[in-house]
């Protein structure tokens, strides 16, 4: 026998793992990578927006692990100034539970209960707490075990998603260098990624931060690569009063038209009795658009710019016209990365 070749190798070392602990399939809010893992990342979006909505931060904890620089990190974005901070930490800083959502990096703790931060560095400070309550999970079958429906059970896809609450409550507070942000009473979402490298190219956007209660929206188009080649896909969901509409290229809906400009996105998507009409619009200005480190072979090396004060307006009809739901999502996070010609082949 000869040697095992580098493909056979690299699935051997992606499926072993997940064969012998399936119950994070089943968790996408879990850890799913191993500390000894080369060219890996995972990371945790964790948005807060305050109940008048003067208030928006998002945390980004997580891990990167490569041969140059391995290291964990908390990226924090402020959503009315688009100001951005990245703290570094060692690799050995990042801890997890085994059965849990439930994260530390240093003295900072991220879980499905909530956060605790403390974070310093050269004059910067950002410490406080903030507790989730009853969160909206994405209701997870064997056939569709999360967001990605069947093709989480994919190997050697090159970046996975994860939903982990569409929409909670938040009690506590924040205090960024001198000033407090509350965001008792306001409302939470979380998702999270994880592989070696985000897409090409692709647009997220998201907000729960509509006029009637209970009422979220996620919607991301990338260009998937795959064994060599590549192909454009979506999902996304909307939660209104209580009820989930999932869409996404595994349950057979289309997009039917995507047009884009530097600050706007329209887009089309058809189900099987269902038209969902979106357009979501940033600002033009720098403000309120930050500039995050995303993955690049498990390195935090490549640059994305997210505005977290766009507005997205949604309109559900049936398939003979009939309006559904109509309402307009403000605080709205919105990303337009790479070229718009690879999410429309």
């Amino acid at each position: 026998m000869g040697d095992e070749s580098t493909h056979v190798r690299k699935i051997r070392d992606h499926v072993i793992p997940r064969v012998a602990d399936l119950r994070k399939i089943w968790h996408p809010e879990w850890f799913q990578g191993r500390k000894k893992r080369k060219n890996y990342f995972e990371g945790w979006y964790m948005k807060h927006v305050s109940s008048p909505g003067d208030s928006v931060l998002s945390f980004i904890p997580g891990i990167s692990l490569n041969k140059q620089e391995p290291h964990a990190f908390v990226q924090v974005i402020k959503g009315d100034t688009g100001d951005t901070w990245y703290f570094r930490f060692p690799a050995e800083a990042f801890s997890y539970a085994s059965n849990a959502f439930d994260i530390r990096i240093g003295k900072n703790r991220f879980s499905q209960k909530g956060i605790c931060v403390d974070l310093q560095y050269e004059g910067e400070s950002i410490s406080g707490e903030i507790s989730y309550a009853n969160p909206h999970h994405f209701p997870v079958s064997l056939k569709t075990p999360g967001i990605m429906g069947w093709y989480r059970y994919v190997p050697l896809m090159q970046c996975y998603h994860g939903l982990v609450s569409m929409d909670h409550d938040l009690q506590g507070s924040i205090r960024v260098n001198s000033k407090i942000h509350d965001f008792s009473k306001g409302k939470g979402y979380v998702e999270k990624d994880w592989g070696s490298s985000m897409p090409e190219a692709w647009i997220w956007m998201q907000s729960n931060h509509f006029s009637r209660e209970r009422t979220s929206m996620m919607l991301s188009i990338a260009r998937i690569p795959w064994l060599g080649s590549s192909f454009p896909g979506f999902l996304g969901f909307l939660l209104h009063e209580g009820k989930e509409l999932y869409f996404a290229t595994y349950t057979g809906a289309k997009i039917k038209t995507l047009e884009i400009s530097q600050t706007e996105v329209f887009c089309t998507i058809e189900g099987k009795d269902f038209l969902l009409h979106i357009h979501g619009a940033r600002e033009s200005s720098p403000e309120g658009k930050g500039a995050l480190k995303a993955p690049g072979k498990g390195n935090m090396e490549r640059v994305i710019h997210e505005s977290v004060n766009a507005v997205l307006h949604i309109r559900l009809t049936n398939k003979k016209g009939e309006l559904i739901f109509e309402g307009t999502g403000t605080h709205a996070g919105l990303e337009m990365i790479g070229e718009a010609a690879l999410l429309q082949s």
